[in-house]
This record gives structure tokens, sequence and C-alpha cells, in this order.
């Protein structure tokens, strides 16, 4: 195969005129017009032998081994009969970039992988160039999701940056695709959500959530006919909080005079608030010798299995029943922080009865936030909060249903 044919399947209608090599480890590749192949014009698409003028340009090709190419390329402006004077059409240009089509996708590739810092440092291209490129493949490849199908949603908050600035992030809950993500967790910051959702809004039946009222008043505002159901996760997470460690300092501080045993309630905080069945035989054992030990630690920690039934009642009737239940025995235990606890409950006991109907949580958001803080920590941290919540949105693109 001849030579001009052969770098034709590189740059086409371009040949190789001459190799420079340099001492920075680069390679300098001249390349000419193949006088066989009249240039394209950029506008119409026709070609044409009218030559304008001819610019010199330098562009990054993909690297070769251990070596940085770079080409220089005359191009050309035409005088098409249509479109006056065009820069001519060359395919295998990426556009104003300074670099071909072939090393844009390899970039994009190795942005799929690594952190944008480290493709930057491998490339020896600037970080902000390595993010447009990557930011660029975000916005062409995350699909808009069909609000036709929405029927239940989760809804949750994550970290955005230190100082207690978060974000919200919408998900459904039978795809698992992120749907939208915004600034701020009040209602006036999920409120473009809404108007996102626009006329599918009365087709939503469930939004999973937190006790977060934000989220609680703007569901009800906008979807009349969804069901708002509290998350277990996050109810036991604040009954591990307000109750069950409260009562271990309380307990703790009851045993001033017994070091020992102080020592022993003051170490058990993790050793209450984990599932019994994640804990090893030398734990269990641990942990069934501290509450036969202390009444009070021992009624805190059965109340919060028994508050956990309430997610698997199997009707509305047998969670009321439930909930009546607890709630009575809450009352009854004498304990100050599970009784102030359960009052305050019963203020949002329809959204966890309402889990009878759809048994629903965000545990699924809740792995997407250690996947969204890995992202964060990959990047250092992102400057382009769109940029940022693309790469969530790309990470979870949703199952087929």
């Amino acid at each position: 195969m001849p030579e001009a044919n052969l770098l034709s399947l590189f740059w086409e209608g371009f040949s190789l005129a001459h190799i420079e090599s340099a001492t920075d480890n680069a390679l300098t590749l001249r390349l000419a017009p193949m006088p066989t192949i009249a240039p394209c014009c950029s506008g119409c698409g026709q070609r044409t032998l009218a030559i304008h003028d001819v610019s010199l340009r330098r562009v990054r090709e993909r690297d070769l081994f251990d070596r940085r190419v770079w080409l220089q390329v005359p191009v050309r402006r035409v005088r098409c009969v249509d479109c006056g004077i065009r820069t001519e059409s060359i395919p295998w240009l990426a556009g104003r970039r300074r670099m071909t089509a072939a090393m844009v996708s390899y970039v994009e590739a190795m942005t799929r992988l690594w952190p944008i810092g480290q493709v930057a440092a491998l490339l020896g291209l600037h970080w902000h160039t390595v993010r447009a490129i990557d930011h660029a493949r975000l916005r062409r490849v995350v699909v808009a999701p069909d609000r036709s199908r929405l029927r239940r949603l989760m809804m949750d908050e994550f970290a955005l940056y230190k100082g207690h600035r978060y974000a919200t992030v919408v998900a459904c809950a039978d795809t698992q695709q992120v749907l939208w993500i915004g600034e701020g967790r009040s209602r006036e910051a999920i409120q473009p959500f809404f108007e996102w959702l626009g006329d599918a809004c009365p087709q939503i039946e469930a939004v999973a959530m937190d006790m977060n009222t934000a989220f609680d008043l703007e569901v009800r505002a906008h979807c009349p006919n969804a069901l708002v159901v509290y998350d277990l996760f996050h109810v036991i997470a604040k009954y591990g909080r307000e109750v069950v460690d409260r009562v271990r300092v309380d307990q703790a501080n009851a045993l001033r005079h017994d070091a020992p045993a102080r020592r022993v309630v003051k170490r058990s905080r993790w050793l209450l608030l984990r599932n019994r069945d994640n804990l090893k035989p030398d734990q269990a054992s641990a942990l069934d010798e501290l509450l036969a030990a202390n009444v009070p630690l021992m009624t805190a920690y059965v109340l919060k299995a028994q508050l956990k039934e309430l997610w698997f009642a199997p009707s509305i009737k047998a969670a009321r029943a439930r909930w009546a239940q607890w709630y009575a025995m809450a009352m009854a235990s004498g304990i100050a922080p599970l009784q102030q606890f359960a009052k305050r409950l019963s203020a949002y006991v329809e959204g966890i009865i309402a889990s009878a109907v759809h048994p629903m949580n965000t545990s699924v958001l809740e792995g997407m936030n250690n996947r969204i803080k890995v992202i964060k920590r990959q990047a250092y941290g992102f400057r382009n909060a769109d940029y940022f919540f693309l790469k969530i949105k790309a990470a979870f693109p949703g199952k087929v249903r």
C-alpha cells in the first residue's frame, strides 16, 4: 500500500511531509494536503479547488509510545460558490480544539477510568482542558429521564462542601436512575425539581425520604396523589443518636462510683448501635452481658428492634397496631429520652405506616452517597457544580425495566 494511502487512514486528505524530533521527548509531524483530494467546504460539504488562503495549525495527536506527537496542519480557507469564504472541513480535527478527534476520544476514554488530575498529568495536558473534554462528553451521554414512566421517587441529601453545605438528589425508586440534583435542601432549593417534573407530578404514587420537613411539604404541595414514606435507615439512626446514645451516657454517668462498669458502658456505643446480625460471636456475648446488667439499656435496645418491625407490617391495619403497641411501651418505660422521641415520632407516624403500602426506602441512595463521596475524593472537590452533578448522573444511569 502506498504511503499516502496508508497515512490517509489517520489523516484523511493529508500526507506526511516531514518528521522533526525535539529534545523534549516530542515529535512534530508536518502534513501536506494531498493534491489528488480537493478541500471540502465546512458549510455545505461540496468540494472546491478555489483556495482563498492557508494557515498553519499546530494540534496534538495521540502519543506514540513515550513520545508526545504534534501535527503541523496547513488548514485552507476555500471560496465556495454557495457559502463564500469558509474554512475547509477536516473531519479528524476536533473542531476548534488544538487536538485531533482521536486524541479527544482517548482523553474521554481515560476520564471514565481515572480522575482528571491523573489524566492531565499522564498526558501532559492542562487540568481545565481535560475537564472541558469530559464535561462535553457527559453532556452528550447523560440521557434525560422519561418523566412519563415515573411513579415512585427517592429523595435524600448529601454534603456538597465543608461547612454544612448540602445538595439534594432525587432518584427513581424503580430504576435507580438519578433524575435531578440541586444545591441546597430547603423548600426553595427543591422547587426546581417539581417544576422540571411538571405534568408528571399527579402520577407520582410515593416518595421515600428522611424526616425532612422541606421535602415533605414540597411533595404534598406538588404531588397530590403521592404517599410520603419515611425511611427506616434515617429513623433508626435518629433513634440511635437521641435515645440509645443518651441512655448510654446517662447510665455511664450514674456509674461514677464504679469505674470498671462505667468504662464498659462508655465504650459500648458501637456495640449497641450495630445490628445483632453483624456482630461476631464474642461481640454478641459482650452485648448480652451488658444488656443483662443494665435494664434501661436493655429497654432502649429492645424497643429499637421493635421499632424496625413497623416497616415490615403486612397491612396498614397491622402497622397501626404495631405503632400503638410500641408507643405504649415507650411511654411506660419511664426513660425520658425514649418518651421524648416517641412523642416527636408520633407526628411522622403516617409516613412510617405508608411503608405497608409502598415497602421502599432510601438505602439505595445511601449507597449512592458513598459513591458520590468517592467521586468527590477522586477530584479533590469540584469547582463546577454542573460538571459534578453530571458525573453523578452518569454514574447512576438507571436499570432497564
